[in-house]
């Protein structure tokens, strides 16, 4: 497997991501954890599933993130009366021609942004399956590609409260990682309103990055290295949530894929060449939480997900590290 032996420029990608993520915390206050991982999900080429109560910020990351790189970025508004073809597309008739043209919908474009997704019915949710999945539309038999970079930018609020459907378990597995903004801390939020307090923190954003620039830090996650015994340990990890006695849902293969590809990005943020098993234990539960689903009797005992992602990763043996890359790490 090809890995990085040239160091200058491996330090000049982290550099371009280093930008990005200044540039989003300089709108985020006080969530460094969370625009760390919004970052690993786009360079790891996935979708973001943000998940609060309303107003902590979910969609000013979601826009902040967007913003920080210069592409085409459209937004979707869910609601109960939103269609499958406001998302996907439609064709209409052009009578000069006499043929149909297909109007391309909002999910045409590199960063979607998808607010409140859970207040749309199911239907119109299944609207973005192929789209996250395949990069691509099929609309009256034929074929769209998507343009790349592509990335679903979701946001949604608890499940419990009023006006919301639940996603579809199929949905759901297609989002890389879930991630909860949270309450910001009392300096946090003292700083917003002395800096935000009149303006937008949106106005004063610039992109830090392009298009081809994002679609480079792809490019050189994809050549991070992996070695057998991480590949195993992600393998043993995700095997374990399917035999859990309190979990009738286990992760799914494509779980398994993303938490490896979510791995090699926090690798390469992080400078390195190689992942770690300690990369992977840190993106454990925001990449399969969101995936499982407990039993009845779990759920009376107040059991959530991300309880029983930690304690399957502390039980899991973590492979011993390899001397090759050690040598690499001094």
């Amino acid at each position: 497997m090809t890995t990085y032996e040239d160091r200058a420029e491996l330090d000049d990608l982290s550099a371009t991501a280093d930008r990005m993520r200044h540039a989003v915390e300089s709108v985020i206050e006080g969530k460094p954890e969370v625009v760390r991982l919004s970052l690993i999900v786009l360079l790891a080429e996935g979708h973001l599933l943000l998940e609060d109560v309303p107003g902590v910020g979910k969609t000013m990351l979601a826009k902040a993130l967007a913003r920080s790189v210069d592409c085409s970025v459209r937004r979707i508004q869910f609601t109960p009366d939103l269609l499958p073809s406001d998302i996907t597309g439609v064709s209409i008739y052009d009578q000069h021609r006499h043929e149909f043209e297909f109007k391309p919908g909002a999910v045409f474009a590199q960063i979607v942004i998808g607010d409140e997704i859970n207040r749309a019915s199911p239907k119109t949710q299944s609207a973005l399956l192929e789209a996250m999945e395949e990069r691509q539309v099929t609309a009256d038999g034929r074929t769209y590609p998507l343009p790349a970079p592509f990335m679903v930018v979701a946001t949604q609020n608890p499940v419990d409260m009023e006006g919301t459907y639940p996603l579809p378990e199929a949905q759901r597995d297609r989002f890389m990682a879930r991630v909860s903004v949270g309450y910001p801390t009392a300096e946090s939020e003292l700083r917003m309103l002395q800096s935000h307090g009149g303006t937008s923190p949106l106005d004063g954003l610039r992109p830090a990055a392009h298009a081809h620039d994002v679609l480079a830090l792809i490019a050189a996650v994809r050549e991070i290295h992996v070695s057998d015994a991480v590949r195993r340990y992600t393998v043993d990890l995700v095997s374990a949530t399917r035999t859990h006695p309190e979990l009738r849902l286990g992760a799914s293969p494509r779980a398994t894929l993303h938490l490896l590809r979510a791995s090699k990005a926090a690798a390469a943020l992080a400078g390195r060449a190689y992942v770690l098993p300690d990369d992977v234990q840190r993106l454990a539960v925001p990449v399969l939480a969101h995936r499982l689903l407990p039993t009845a009797q779990a759920q009376l005992n107040r059991h959530t997900t991300e309880h029983f992602v930690l304690e399957i990763v502390q039980r899991t043996p973590v492979p011993a590290p390899s001397p090759h890359r050690q040598q690499q790490g001094r």
